[in-house]
């Protein structure tokens, strides 16, 4: 019984601890343009908006187009009011689909990436 409760415990402790672990990474919160969304007016940037401050060093924000081109300025920098934003200019753009690759490294090193896209509409 008394080894039961200690590891009822130590996996009470475990779970309360989780949530805690998972907030420290940057995952991706809002978009703009829109994650899947439709522009009827090409951006003249992508922003990316993330739920940890990040690491410019090891984070990075690139634009495609529908035939795997880069169209963004490589010129990715953290909003410098807001170390949780990624901002890349892109070139303009015609209509069409477009996909966001993203790398985050938060400043406490964990490593997130993801990708979606959007449609810059006729």
């Amino acid at each position: 019984m008394h080894r039961f409760l200690a590891r009822a415990s130590l996996a009470a402790l475990i779970s309360a601890g989780a949530p805690a672990a998972a907030t420290a990474h940057a995952y991706l919160s809002r978009a703009i343009p829109p994650a899947g969304g439709t522009v009827t007016s090409p951006p003249a940037e992508v922003r990316c908006s993330f739920t940890e401050q990040l690491e410019p060093k090891f984070s990075a924000l690139e634009v495609l187009n529908a035939a795997g081109t880069r169209v963004d300025m490589g010129n990715m920098h953290l909003d410098p009011h807001d170390a949780r934003q990624m901002v890349v200019g892109v070139r303009p753009l015609p209509p069409g689909i477009f996909t966001v690759i993203w790398h985050a490294v938060s400043v406490d090193t964990h490593r997130t990436e993801g990708r979606f896209t959007f449609t810059v509409a006729k």
